[in-house]
């Protein structure tokens, strides 16, 4: 199963891609900085404070993707997209 990190706000989408079969953890960016290491296949963020979480800075191996937007159906569509 697919482990994907999704900003606390997003609820929507983490039910979303719960229901499509995907492990879906919620973190804030505390837990995101203190979970930066737990080997998420990706991470979602609402794009709000992208800058101030500094989730980029954080997570070296892990593709971030901006939700702002985005349904939770685009969402899904672009976690297929990466490269596995």
């Amino acid at each position: 199963m697919t482990r994907i990190a999704v900003e606390e706000s997003l609820t929507p989408v983490q039910e979303y891609l719960s229901r499509q079969g995907y492990q879906v953890e919620t973190v804030d960016a505390s837990t995101l900085n203190n979970q930066a290491q737990a080997n998420y296949s990706a991470i979602v963020i609402s794009g709000a404070d992208q800058n101030i979480m500094g989730i980029q800075n954080v997570v070296q191996n892990c593709p971030v993707i901006n939700a702002h937007g985005l349904t939770p159906e685009e969402v899904h569509q672009r976690l297929q997209q990466l490269p596995r």
